[in-house]
């Protein structure tokens, strides 16, 4: 599997930042570099990440099922995280997320049959004290209302 220059300089990069027989803390932040390139985990890319990190491809299958950021599916081009934990639940969270599905016109972790949204809900971001919280893509936004989320998704259709 082969990816963009940028990605195989910043893999080769992150592989010689470990000392020998250490390259395997590279896992996590190579799968999340090539999903954002690739567009999601697949088996090609497990097999390709463990090869590069001198791992079985069952450890890096295990990884990609432990962390929610890694995603088998392919996501939207803009993907919309809402926190629903407990800080943002006391301030609208459950109810921005609810209007999330509706604006979107879909359920968690589904993507809009146009490919451009996809809509997850969250446990903490770690964005308490600004609840509610919305991650989209890697932007955060907090303090968000309804007509703030409906701007920015409006912001993001309209970039298209």
């Amino acid at each position: 599997m082969t990816f963009s220059p940028a990605l195989e300089q910043r893999f080769a990069k992150m592989l010689e930042s470990y000392p020998p027989g250490k390259q395997r803390s590279a896992v996590v932040p190579m799968l999340i570099y090539a999903q954002d390139e690739v567009g999601a985990v697949t088996p090609e890319l497990i097999d390709e990440v463990a090869r590069r990190c001198g791992v079985e491809p069952l450890q890096v299958d295990e990884v990609v099922g432990y962390y929610s950021m890694l995603h088998r599916e392919r996501l939207g081009k803009y993907h919309v995280q809402v926190c629903t934990n407990i800080s943002c639940m006391l301030v609208g969270g459950e109810q921005l997320y609810q209007h999330a599905r509706e604006k979107l016109g879909i359920g968690n972790k589904e993507t809009t049959a146009d490919g451009q949204f996809s809509l997850e809900e969250v446990e903490c971001m770690g964005a308490c004290s600004w609840a509610p919280a919305v991650e989209i893509n890697y932007d955060f936004h907090h303090f968000v209302t309804p007509e703030k989320l409906d701007k920015l998704i409006e912001d993001l259709r309209n970039k298209q």
